[in-house]
């Protein structure tokens, strides 16, 4: 049983919530000189509710589609295959998905109560995003595009940051671009590989609706926002200096980009390729936030010392 709970939670992917709620963590601290341990932990296990959900869900309604047996499996797309080995076990799945989702949702309600009720404003559109992401959004390309970015990015990253230092500032909403830019980049590049079995449940998202060629770019269009939010907020002192340590990531960054035009426009590019690729996607979005995180630690030191 724990072994189905695990595989269809996707436990390798939730560092990615891991580091949004640490990057809003180090922000707030940054910014405050202080951070609220329970507070800090009631937001990490919402936030690992949140993902945990949307995990679960995908993995009921792509099995229920039928989508998980026409996908090619990668270690970062196509599923985790839990359910298709082991179809008898949907109903936990889903049960996993509901409870998880109302853990969020008694979470939310008491760190609204807790610190603000605005909080509500990003929680109720968040419930919503986790139930209709599989069946709903993966249907309309920009909705598609733009959800996983909104979901960690301005919800989950700003949340945290709003209940850890009392409300939102230019540095909050600086990071929580910047993690919806990356990781809606994660997300579209993760379709490449499934553009034929997703066109077959109905799905409509950038790769399938524009082709692989023009959908690389709009993840290097994405990419380079990255790089210009980042320079744009130290600029104006939204972020300290030491967070343009992110742009380190620009060489790995550039490779991406390259490789991912190379392959959509070969017609001899092979899955082994495009899974690297796929790798060293993952790699960027986690080292990115990272070092802009190691550059808010290094410049509080500093000013504290």
């Amino acid at each position: 049983m724990l072994k189905i709970l695990f595989g269809v939670a996707r436990l390798p992917f939730l560092t990615l919530t891991v580091l949004c709620i640490a990057l809003a963590a180090t922000g707030s601290w940054y910014q405050q000189g202080s951070l609220s341990i329970g507070l800090l932990l009631l937001v990490l296990l919402m936030a690992l509710a949140a993902h945990i959900s949307v995990n679960a869900f995908n993995e009921y309604f792509d099995f229920r589609s039928g989508l998980d047996f026409l996908t090619r499996r990668t270690p970062f797309s196509g599923g985790s295959g839990t359910l298709v080995a082991a179809p008898e076990q949907a109903q936990l799945a889903l049960w996993l998905a509901i409870g998880s989702l109302l853990l969020v949702s008694a979470i939310g309600l008491a760190l609204s109560a807790l610190v603000d009720w605005r909080l509500l404003l990003l929680g109720l559109p968040g419930i919503l995003l986790i139930y209709s992401y599989t069946d709903y959004i993966n249907k309309s390309p920009l909705l598609c595009l733009l959800a996983p970015g909104v979901g960690f990015g301005a919800l989950m990253t700003l949340g945290a940051y709003w209940v850890l230092a009392g409300q939102p500032d230019a540095l909050a909403l600086s990071l929580s671009v910047l993690l919806a830019l990356l990781i809606s980049n994660l997300l579209l590049l993760n379709q490449f590989p499934d553009i034929e079995a997703d066109r077959q449940v109905g799905r409509r998202h950038l790769p399938i609706v524009l082709g692989p060629a023009k959908a690389a770019w709009v993840f290097s269009a994405l990419l380079l926002a990255c790089y210009l939010l980042l320079g744009v907020s130290v600029w104006q002192n939204w972020l300290p200096t030491a967070a343009l340590l992110g742009v380190l990531t620009l060489p790995l960054a550039a490779h991406v980009a390259w490789s991912l035009h190379q392959q959509s426009r070969s017609h001899t590019r092979g899955p082994d390729q495009l899974t690297a690729l796929l790798g060293k996607n993952v790699l960027l979005t986690h080292a990115l936030p990272a070092l802009v995180l190691l550059g808010l630690v290094l410049a509080k030191l500093q000013g504290a010392a």
